[in-house]
């Protein structure tokens, strides 16, 4: 018998990106566990990491390429003559779908993407996808559309998270990362966390905070619209009402400018424009914290906020932020409100002194840094043409304009705001390829389906929230192809361009390209340092802390750019003292599962802990509920039923879901309302009707 084998690699769910060691047998993962003295880990997973491996042997793996039989009955009397014979040899799966093999079905993706290319025009080609594989297949799918297809549409998922982060912090410190790692809330005295669901959305992040808090070397104050588990360490604790984000940052700055609690010294070496944003919060109407003595329910926030800027601005001080900052209207001015708060402070630059953005899926900064993006190419490079973000992409499509969609890794029929609309808009194209673990929503509705390797299964490089390399190993051997293989076959029966053999041709090119970040992190230093992992960016050694002596705008100094809180919504309600019947709801994420659940819900351990998504309601409002489910309804669309759940978490008024099972369709009720600059949609706040199903 053979013996078993220890084999480190990292996670593939959210973007901490933990070190974890696969314990294999005869080519099978037995147990994941994480080393005592792991970088990220520090020791521990949670349950998806120690858990959720097990999707990688289930049955329902798509381990072949699927063509769609309504596809080739379509194209048949038009493609190419050994084309069309060698459709006489597809084997049936069912009704649906044929399978087809591997190099047949290369080339017939390659004859379709050249035949539209040439009917509508390069612009008729969009990509997305990206952040849940390598940077190497990030980077191959932003160049197969921009080379290759020779089109400027390529985007990610940052499109739907964080990419009023990215924009952001751009504007005002120039670099959209996180500035410091992980184990730096160990050397802060202060944590502000603000729209994160830390303990369930990035849970080995959490650990530090609430290790810190109980060793007594930090204090931490939780802001968010519902009571949450790290509400429970918080020394200061606020619920705060719906889209109030940017009136409450705004209002610690406020306090902060009144008492001149700010960094003079720092501000005037290191910083540009700050008189005039001065001037700007001391006239805003909304800034006074005294505003909230108007808004029933929630006065206590004067006191509070007054608190937590006066300790933010005397200690030495990190914000962590999530989704709740940046799935909003106003996500990119947030963005924008919080990195002003570390620039007249001084809290930056500094061991324990920064800000934190908590990405979302394992690889979504890689994804970003590579090119995935349309308005950036590597590097965060301006590209030749700038393309289609993903909502304008969907439009496209509406119109005619865009014929044909390439998607990796991403359930866009799924995770996307506006289903309706998303499923109208893909009513139109002529083809839709998909390269995927598992047939996801998008892969159901198709036309060409490539399974493909997991990260569990192949050699790549992964970036985390805080900017760490880690080069992966592959845990099992696959026969499988690598998602940036399939674009390589593609590709060379296209143009011949892609030379690559292995990942690692692909990360050299990548180094190349992408210089700033990735110049010294080869293959060789990487595997060196596997254990610990290497922060961008990278050339003769590391860089854990950012901005240490200038920010990377063009001229080094970071910039304050005010925006004004526009008032609407939930707060203009309760400052009219207006009675309704509709709720506000918030989406957000179950510990137990990752977005769309493409990998956890093929997970028996997982699965069983979270089969439906639920809809939480305030205990206060139980009496106007008559029915255990109920529909959700507003202009968009509406859900399918939902198992409601009373909670003494949740203000009267307020609801809050996950969304991580489709037949849920809680993308449904969400619309075009997006972030001002980026477009990512305000998945935060939605104001619903109640159906008693």
């Amino acid at each position: 018998m053979s013996s078993s084998q220890e084999i480190a690699s990292v996670c593939t769910y959210c973007g901490v990106g933990c070190d974890i060691t696969g314990v294999v047998k005869d080519n099978t993962i037995e147990k994941i566990y994480a080393q005592a003295d792991g970088y990220v880990s520090r020791g521990k997973l949670c349950i998806k990491g120690k858990s959720g491996f097990d999707f990688v042997a289930s049955p329902h793996r798509l381990r072949d390429v699927r063509i769609k039989k309504s596809f080739i009955e379509k194209n048949l009397d038009s493609l190419p003559q050994e084309l069309r014979a060698r459709t006489k040899r597809l084997v049936s799966i069912d009704d649906i779908w044929y399978k087809g093999g591997y190099e047949f079905s290369t080339s017939l993706v390659a004859w379709k993407l050249s035949q539209i290319k040439e009917k509508y025009g390069r612009h008729s080609f969009s990509a997305m996808g990206g952040a849940r594989t390598s940077c190497e297949s990030a980077y191959s799918l932003q160049k197969f559309a921009r080379v290759t297809m020779e089109s400027p549409n390529i985007d990610n998922c940052a499109r739907v998270c964080h990419s009023p982060s990215l924009t952001g912090m751009k504007a005002t410190i120039g670099e959209g990362a996180a500035t410091n790692p992980y184990d730096d809330i160990f050397k802060s005295e202060f944590l502000l966390v603000i729209g994160s669901n830390t303990t369930e959305a990035h849970p080995i992040v959490a650990n530090r905070m609430i290790e810190a808090v109980r060793n007594k070397s930090c204090e931490i104050a939780v802001f968010d619209v519902r009571q949450i588990q790290l509400h429970k360490y918080a020394t200061y604790e606020a619920i705060i009402p719906f889209e109030a984000n940017l009136l409450i940052l705004n209002m610690i700055a406020y306090v902060i400018i009144t008492e001149e609690l700010y960094n003079k010294e720092f501000i005037e070496n290191r910083t540009l424009d700050f008189e005039s944003y001065k001037k700007s919060i001391l006239e805003d109407p909304f800034a006074n914290p005294e505003y909230f003595q108007q808004l029933k329910g929630y006065e206590e926030l004067t006191e509070t906020i007054q608190t937590v800027a006066r300790l933010y601005a005397s200690k030495k001080s990190m914000i962590f932020w999530g989704l709740g900052i940046t799935e909003h209207l106003d996500g990119s001015y947030a963005v924008m409100a919080i990195t002003h708060l570390a620039l007249m402070t001084g809290n930056i630059g500094k061991e324990g002194a920064g800000l934190m953005p908590l990405r979302g899926q394992n690889n979504v900064q890689g994804a970003c840094d590579v090119g995935c993006l349309p308005y950036f190419s590597p590097d965060y490079g301006t590209p030749d043409e700038i393309g289609l973000m993903t909502p304008d992409a969907v439009d496209a499509m509406i119109e005619g304009k865009v014929k044909s969609l390439y998607v990796m890794g991403e359930d866009f029929t799924h995770i996307h705001p506006n289903q309706n609309k998303v499923h109208q808009a893909i009513e139109n194209l002529e083809l839709i390829v998909v390269q995927d673990l598992f047939m996801v929503d998008i892969a159901q509705k198709a036309d060409i389906v490539f399974g493909v390797k997991s990260a569990y299964e192949k050699t790549g490089v992964y970036v985390n929230a805080m900017r760490r390399l880690h080069l992966s190993q592959p845990l099992v051997e696959c026969e499988m192809p690598d998602d940036w293989e399939v674009l390589r076959d593609i590709e060379n029966k296209i143009k011949g361009d892609f030379g690559y053999n292995s990942s690692e041709d692909v990360w050299e090119d990548i180094r190349k390209d992408a210089p700033k970040r990735f110049s010294g992190a080869s293959y060789l230093k990487l595997i060196k340092n596997r254990s610990r992992g290497m922060q961008w960016p990278v050339g003769r050694t590391d860089t854990p802390t950012l901005h240490l002596e200038s920010f990377r705008t063009e001229d080094g100094f970071g910039r304050f750019k005010y925006h004004q809180y526009k008032l609407r919504e939930q707060v203009k309600k309760l400052l009219n003292h207006e009675v309704h019947e509709t709720f506000y709801l918030t989406t957000g994420r179950t510990i137990v599962h990752y977005n769309n659940s493409a990998q956890t819900m093929h997970s028996e351990t997982l699965l069983s802990k979270h089969e439906e998504d639920v809809l939480q309601v305030s205990i206060a409002d139980k009496e106007r509920f008559t029915t255990s489910k109920v529909i959700l309804k507003n202009q968009y669309g509406e859900t399918a039923p939902l198992t409601v759940k009373f909670v003494k978490t949740l203000k009267t008024g307020t609801m809050f879901c996950t969304f991580h099972h489709a037949k849920s369709n809680i993308n449904y009720i969400f619309g075009d309302e997006c972030d001002e600059l980026i477009k990512t949609a305000r998945f935060k706040s939605v104001e619903v009707e109640v159906i008693h199903a």
